[in-house]
């Protein structure tokens, strides 16, 4: 009990006694403390300092045994990042070209499509596949971009790369603050086109050039569904051909589009292949389809002469996506209001309720038999004073683990802190119906 309130009972005491000696007879029985009001029962499934979330979950559903070619391999939910079906997913490994989407995003983020772009000799001296680009030649970055997306051209990449990031290993250092923003923490980025390579850290470690099928999944659908241009990478992506001259007029060039699943599959977005030796063939690529979005990322499938296995896994689970997995409502559930006490205030619990901007008609894709966990967290208790609209708490909604969505719990009520003038109001109301 705070020192305003001790003192202030104290007050009463002395009013009482005298009162009392005044010759004032009849005694009125109190009943309960004064100064403080009944607590509200808290809610039962939303109890003040523990998880009220259901503790009951499905199922787990049997996943199938996928026969993959690929060593590593991730179906991936693109809106929610969850991993719908993973093979080794989260074991770094080489991603060749597939590097690319990261130069590509980036290029579109940092630069300007009209940007004139000027080759180095390094840029020049890239090997095959390259566009044959020479030092001091000019290109558009737009048209760059095509040649790098189209074509997977090495020497256009490291031309972007300088032009971006200053130099090739400036570039490396964006394309990792990127991936670390992404929450990709298993990848390390050593060029902009994928090229087996490493370094030498400042700690005598070596670094190699690497990802994993999941991180290269959570990539692309960043690339195709959160950056501010994803419009500009789709239509880069989808563009069955291109051609272009460099600035000065003097050569043309004509780049065509090797990403077979775009007429493979309605609904295919975007993608990317890549292959090296050390690598073997690699492709991401995302498909839309009855407000489903999907993304494959597939490490070391295959070597030569085995070009057209990624089709083949891409294809597999895509269709196991598309057929396992329906759009359903992670928020069926919505949490009731509950009382959380308040201490030293002017009343002694608050009312909390779900935040009203909560999208509660939040569809994900969930598997036959699958159901959302929600997990409501509050405090014991909270101190005075507390605003209406104040964020108190949260709750959580998962999938097999996973955080899907988290909303803030909040007050639904203001609740003052406890005051001389709020305790001699208090007095005199007592003293009024003790007369």
């Amino acid at each position: 009990m705070g020192r305003i309130r001790w003192m202030a009972l104290g007050v009463i005491v002395c009013a009482w006694c005298v009162l009392c000696m005044a010759g004032q007879s009849g005694a009125v029985e109190q009943d309960g403390q004064t100064g403080t009001g009944q607590a509200g029962a808290a809610q039962e499934t939303s109890a003040p300092g523990e998880s009220a979330g259901e503790q009951e979950t499905s199922p787990l559903r049997e996943e199938k045994n996928l026969p993959l070619y690929a060593k590593s391999a991730v179906l991936m939910d693109a809106r929610t990042h969850r991993v719908l079906y993973g093979k080794d997913a989260q074991v770094p490994m080489p991603m060749a070209s597939t590097t690319k989407i990261m130069t590509c995003i980036l290029a579109l983020e940092l630069g300007s499509p009209e940007d004139t772009v000027t080759v180095s000799s390094y840029a020049s001296s890239m090997p095959k596949v390259h566009l044959g680009m020479v030092k001091d030649e000019q290109f558009k970055l737009e048209d760059l971009l095509y040649s790098l997306m189209l074509e997977s051209h090495n020497d256009s990449a490291v031309a972007i790369a300088e032009h971006i990031g200053g130099s090739v290993e400036g570039f490396a250092a964006l394309m990792n603050q990127k991936a670390r923003d992404l929450g990709c923490y298993d990848t390390f980025f050593v060029t902009p086109n994928g090229l087996d390579a490493s370094i030498t850290g400042e700690d005598g470690q070596s670094y190699e050039h690497h990802t994993t099928a999941r991180d290269l999944a959570r990539i692309m659908s960043y690339c195709i569904l959160e950056s501010p241009m994803k419009e500009q990478f789709l239509a880069i992506t989808r563009t069955p051909s291109h051609s272009f001259t460099d600035i000065g007029g003097s050569r043309q060039f004509s780049c065509s589009n090797h990403n077979s699943f775009l007429g493979m599959m309605d609904g295919a977005l975007s993608g990317k292949t890549g292959f090296t030796a050390k690598a073997g063939y690699c492709y991401v690529g995302a498909l839309e389809r009855d407000g489903k979005c999907f993304v494959v990322a597939l490490l070391a499938c295959g070597w030569p002469n085995n070009k057209s296995y990624k089709w083949k896994d891409t294809r597999q689970l895509m269709e196991y996506g598309l057929e396992e997995y329906d759009l359903s409502n992670v928020c069926s559930r919505i949490p009731e209001p509950a009382s959380v006490p308040v201490t030293d205030g002017q009343q002694d619990t608050v009312e909390v309720v779900l935040e009203p901007e909560a999208d509660t008609d939040l569809s994900v894709l969930m598997g036959s038999g699958e159901q959302a966990v929600m997990d409501v967290k509050l405090p014991e208790k909270l101190s005075a004073p507390v605003e209406k609209g104040q964020p108190v708490g949260t709750v959580e909604y998962s999938l097999d683990g996973e955080l899907i969505v988290s909303y803030a719990l909040c007050a639904n009520e203001t609740v003052e802190a406890e005051s001389w003038l709020w305790w001699m109001g208090k007095l005199m109301e007592g003293f009024l119906a003790w007369q």
